[in-house]
């Protein structure tokens, strides 16, 4: 397992995005249990890559969309020219892989080209949050 910490953040679809507070490089999982608008993802996608997430893996529910989404912003924040290996954004859609794949995957295969991001995000797009028991099935991936 290379990543260190992890943390949980609820997001009601199409709500404000707080600012974060860290913005060293992290892992980002996105687990989306409801739909959003579009234009919403695509600012979330924004916030994240000027959050400082390197590595999203997408899930649930219009997951290829994100991916698509946060592709976008990171080219568009990097003013679509080449970037360095510490600024590459990889992102990966999981539409047919259960959850707990997803997370085993982010903990032990999920690498990003400058080394390893010690902090991991489940970020969780939905009505009702379900911090302990996404929390709990990435601890048991």
């Amino acid at each position: 397992m290379q990543r260190t910490t992890v943390d949980y953040l609820h997001l009601a679809p199409d709500a404000g995005l707080p600012a974060m507070r860290d913005t060293t490089p992290f892992a980002a999982i996105l687990v989306a249990d409801d739909e959003s608008a579009q234009m919403w993802q695509w600012e979330a996608a924004r916030w994240l890559a000027a959050s400082g997430c390197r590595l999203l893996m997408t899930w649930g529910k219009d997951c290829a969309a994100w991916s698509e989404a946060a592709e976008e912003a990171a080219e568009e924040a990097a003013s679509y020219a080449e970037v360095t290996p510490e600024q590459v954004f990889i992102t990966t859609s999981h539409e047919d892989d259960d959850l707990e794949e997803v997370f085993w995957f982010s903990k032990h295969r999920a690498a990003h080209p400058a080394g390893p991001l010690k902090r991991t995000l489940i970020l969780h797009i939905a009505d009702t949050p379900r911090r302990n028991e996404l929390e709990a099935a990435y601890a048991d991936a």
